[in-house]
């Protein structure tokens, strides 16, 4: 039979064993943490130290300058002015042009409109009756108006042959350089555009 105080030593044996063995585990986590603590700031340092290779500028590369900026957009604006100041000049010219356009056209029907009056004062001419008198000083201002205006007659006996001022009601002509016969009506010509071509025979 085993006694009350052998069963006392044993139990407290077994005690004393269960807490070596849980100083030890203690002690082994211990050290664990001591490790992976003394190691940590190992790497903490080194990606620290990338990171900072990494975000440090590798060039001379300045800073943000405001005054660059305001430089910039002083440039983009002075090309936006540039650009809108070739648009407006080409758009009053286009007008000018369009606007002196219209007054021609409008002249140039008015002066045709007088081409007839000028062709009953040649026939009257042609048969005396502009020798003098009231109607030769009628005759006088009418081609007198119709010059200072510019208009200019065309169509001469002798001159070549252009089918672009030259109206033939006749071809005579027999050789490969035609020139003009019989003046049947003068052309008449304001600028460079042309009112009237010239009715004539071809010789």
């Amino acid at each position: 039979m085993t006694r009350p105080e052998q069963t006392d030593a044993s139990e407290k044996a077994a005690w004393a064993g269960a807490d070596d063995e849980a100083e030890q585990a203690a002690e082994a986590v211990e050290a664990e943490i001591v490790d992976d603590d003394g190691a940590a700031p190992a790497a903490d340092g080194t990606a620290a130290d990338a990171a900072d290779a990494g975000g440090a500028p590798t060039g001379d590369v300045p800073a943000d300058d405001p005054a660059a900026a305001l430089q910039a957009q002083l440039d983009e604006r002075t090309a936006d002015l540039q650009r809108v100041s070739a648009e407006f000049a080409n758009y009053r010219r286009r007008v000018e042009r369009d606007r002196q356009s219209i007054i021609d056209t409008a002249k140039g029907s008015v002066l045709t409109e007088l081409l007839g009056i000028v062709d009953d004062l040649d026939r009257a001419e042609a048969h005396g009756d502009l020798a003098e008198g009231p109607l030769k000083v009628f005759a006088d201002k009418v081609r007198a108006l119709l010059a200072s205006q510019g208009v200019e007659s065309f169509g001469k006996e002798g001159d070549p042959f252009d089918p672009a001022l030259h109206e033939a009601v006749q071809d005579e002509s027999e050789g490969s350089e035609p020139v003009l016969g019989t003046i049947l009506r003068k052309g008449y010509r304001h600028g460079e555009r042309i009112l009237r071509t010239a009715m004539v025979s071809v010789r």
